[in-house]
C-alpha cells in the first residue's frame, strides 16, 4: 500500500496492528484507562490494512472502535469521578449517542459491501458481534470477555481466507487473553457483589 509515497507492505500494517492489540489488552486486564490509547492507535494500521483490501464492514468497524475508544476513555474519567462524589452524568445519554454513531457506519459499511461473496456474509457476523462485545467493554461488564472469543473464532476463519497470518496466529492469542480477562473481571464483580450484601 502507498501512503505518502511510501511502499508500505500488507505485513507491516498487520504486525504494527497487532502489537498495539497486545499491549492494550495487558491494560484492559487492569481496567486501566491506558487500554484506550493503545487501542486506538491500533485503529489506523487496521484501517488502512482493511481498506486497501476492500473489506468496507472491517474498516468501518475500526472507525467505530476509534468512537469508542474517545467515548470510553472520557465515560471512565466521568465514572471515576462519580464513584469520588464529585459529579453526576446522563450515562443514557452518553452511551445512546455512540450507539446511534456506530450503528450509522455499520449500515453504511453493509450498503458498500456485496454479499453475493459468502465470505462477506462471515466479515458481517464478525463486526455485529464484535460491536456487542466492545459496548459490553466499554461498560466494563465480564459478559464481554466469551463474546471477544466468538469473535476471534469468527475472525479466524476469515483472516485465514484473506491471508493476513498476523491477524490469523493474533486471535488464538487474543482469545487465550480474554478467557483469562474473564476470569479477573468475573472476580471483580463477585467481590462488588459480596461487599454490596455486606452493606445491606
Amino acid at each position: 500500500m502507498n501512503i505518502l509515497g511510501l511502499n508500505v507492505p500488507p505485513i507491516a500494517l498487520d504486525l504494527a496492528g497487532g502489537l498495539c492489540v497486545l499491549v492494550s489488552l495487558y491494560y484492559l486486564w487492569r481496567k486501566a484507562s491506558t487500554y484506550w490509547h493503545w487501542s486506538n492507535a491500533s485503529l489506523l494500521p487496521y484501517f488502512l490494512l482493511f481498506l486497501a483490501g476492500e473489506q468496507w464492514m472491517l474498516a468501518g468497524l475500526q472507525v467505530t472502535y476509534l468512537l469508542f475508544g474517545i467515548h470510553g476513555l472520557y465515560l471512565w474519567h466521568l465514572e471515576a469521578r462519580r464513584a469520588r462524589g464529585e459529579i453526576r452524568f446522563n450515562e443514557a445519554g452518553w452511551y445512546g449517542v455512540t450507539w446511534a454513531t456506530s450503528l450509522l457506519i455499520f449500515a453504511y459499511t453493509v450498503a458498500l459491501t456485496d454479499f453475493s461473496n459468502v465470505w462477506n456474509g462471515v466479515q458481517f457476523a464478525a463486526v455485529t458481534l464484535a460491536l456487542i462485545a466492545n459496548f459490553g467493554t466499554t461498560r466494563r461488564w465480564a459478559w464481554a470477555w466469551p463474546v471477544w472469543v466468538v469473535v476471534n473464532a469468527v475472525q479466524a476463519v476469515y483472516f485465514w481466507h484473506t491471508q493476513y497470518w498476523v491477524l490469523f496466529g493474533l486471535q488464538f492469542i487474543l482469545a487465550a487473553m480474554s478467557v483469562y480477562g474473564w476470569r479477573l473481571w468475573r472476580q471483580d464483580e463477585e467481590q462488588v457483589s459480596a461487599g454490596a450484601v455486606q452493606h445491606a
